[in-house]
């Protein structure tokens, strides 16, 4: 019984690897070529040729040592180049008001 939990928990971890991956892919299929130029990051045909691998390996291949190289590399994509993307493309957070608002509302200099 342990055994038959400890390889549904297994299962579990696969599948959120692999979502992980399958989400970096389409961020960086949709992701314009020049962002990554200019953010000095490698090019977006290696990521998703490098994104593209880790999903087909998560899919295809049970080699847990190739399934943590991808997901090394689907953290890279998602925690670093990402956000780099995000900040060239203007898809900085966006929160409502202008910009002379506070933290607390709108600043009137009074």
């Amino acid at each position: 019984m342990l055994m038959q939990g400890f390889g549904t928990l297994l299962w579990l971890i696969s599948l959120v690897v692999l979502g992980m991956a399958v989400f970096a892919l389409i961020d960086a299929a949709l992701r314009r070529e020049d962002a990554y130029r200019a953010t000095g990051k490698q090019t977006k045909p290696f990521w998703l040729i490098i994104l593209g691998v880790t999903v087909a390996v998560n899919i295809f291949l049970g080699m847990i040592i190739l399934q943590i190289i991808g997901l090394i590399a689907t953290i890279v994509y998602i925690v670093d180049v990402r956000p780099a993307l995000k900040g060239v493309m203007g898809g900085g957070p966006r929160r409502g008001g202008s910009s002379s608002d506070g933290p607390y509302g709108p600043y009137n200099g009074r």
